[in-house]
């Protein structure tokens, strides 16, 4: 009887271990006795399209904040659209088109030295899949690859899609694109151009000439010539005008300085017109060769032609003015005030020798056109 007293005894007392141990497990949880690797999920997913437009290439920086390790051997896979695998081209992407931030890619898709590298290791037509390297472990934390070179191309339709982060590592997540059409903005600008000759005073320096006497708008009146004495005579063009790709001024004479006697007073050098901006000389005042006994020529203070006429130390003068001689120039719009783009200087200057005929009504006509090219 004491045998079976005892045996009773420690039935009840195993039984009652039992109990307080499942009561233990069920209140503080299974985990607390046996333990498991959990699945967690991926914080701060987002993909950033450098296009968003339907059918267009783009580049995509996709970002995520992993809560646990990803351990040697893990694969972490990329699914662009997995319902539909609407973005085309994804199989075409290679190790060269991918960089990254909070892990290493490796280089030319080989693991080395880095402690914390990742491969990419298979494509297909939706998804890139990247394999963290065998003797790496990649810590918690942000996280991005960038695919570049505009190899992904958009589905053709606009609406939103999924982009998924998953494979063997423990975190995984989801974010969405939004694929929508590009927004056309249109206007018009009406074309503009002013074109002002102004009066230069005496006393006003030009291209390092200095005038010696007053002009008008509409006439360059130098009054009576004496012999080896030059008269310069100067107007300013201000040009303003919205033309994409500037202007240019013209100046043309429609004849030499004529007398009704029928002398004349050639260009710049004894009527030989020059072309090449040349510094100043006087007439040649040889007997009977009457183109030699006085000329006139033009200077400008604008950087026209590589600086054509101020370069060395300016002072610089030309002839040829039967035909359109350029004078101010500008690459782009102009405001009608700064110098050498929206305002320049120009000047005749004029000398006769002895020889030069007697008149009193020598003249011609400048005339100066301005082209924008819009």
């Amino acid at each position: 009887m004491e045998f079976f007293r005892s045996f009773r005894k420690e039935i009840l007392s195993a039984a009652t271990s039992g109990l307080i141990i499942s009561l233990l497990a069920w209140s503080m949880g299974f985990s607390f006795w046996v333990g498991t690797a959990q699945a967690g999920n991926l914080s701060n997913v987002s993909d950033t399209l450098s296009n968003s437009a339907p059918s267009s290439t783009a580049n995509h920086t996709i970002a995520f904040t992993t809560a646990t390790s990803t351990l040697p051997g893990q694969t972490i896979v990329v699914t662009f659209d997995p319902l539909t695998s609407g973005f085309t081209g994804v199989g075409g992407v290679s190790y060269t088109d991918v960089s990254s931030t909070g892990w290493t890619m490796a280089i030319n898709n080989v693991c080395g030295a880095p402690v914390n590298e990742i491969q990419l290791t298979a494509t297909s037509t939706s998804s890139l899949t990247f394999t963290v390297c065998s003797d790496d472990t990649i810590a918690p934390g942000a996280k991005t690859l960038y695919i570049g070179n505009n190899k992904i191309t958009n589905p053709g339709t606009a609406g939103s899609y999924v982009i998924r982060i998953n494979g063997t590592m423990a975190d995984s997540g989801d974010t969405r694109v939004a694929i929508i059409n590009n927004v056309t903005m249109t206007a018009s600008v009406d074309t503009s151009l002013t074109f002002v000759i102004s009066p230069l005073a005496t006393g006003t320096v030009v291209n390092v000439a200095t005038t010696t006497g007053q002009s008008a708008t509409t006439s360059l009146a130098f009054g009576t010539l004496t012999p080896n004495v030059p008269k310069i005579l100067g107007q300013q063009l201000k040009v303003t005008t919205n033309a994409k790709n500037g202007f240019t001024v013209t100046v043309q004479q429609n004849h030499n300085m004529l007398s009704a006697s029928g002398a004349d007073i050639n260009l710049f050098a004894d009527q030989n017109a020059t072309s090449t901006p040349s510094p100043w000389t006087a007439p040649s005042n040889i007997l009977d060769a009457t183109t030699t006994y006085g000329h006139y020529g033009l200077t400008s203070d604008d950087d026209i032609n590589s600086s054509e006429f101020i370069s060395g130390g300016g002072n610089k003068w030309v002839g040829n003015l039967d035909t359109p001689r350029a004078v101010f120039s500008h690459t782009g719009p102009a405001d009608g005030s700064t110098p050498t783009k929206g305002s320049a200087n120009v000047a005749i200057k004029i000398e006769i020798a002895s020889l030069q005929e007697a008149a009193n009504d020598y003249q011609n006509t400048l005339t100066y056109v301005c082209t924008p090219v819009f």
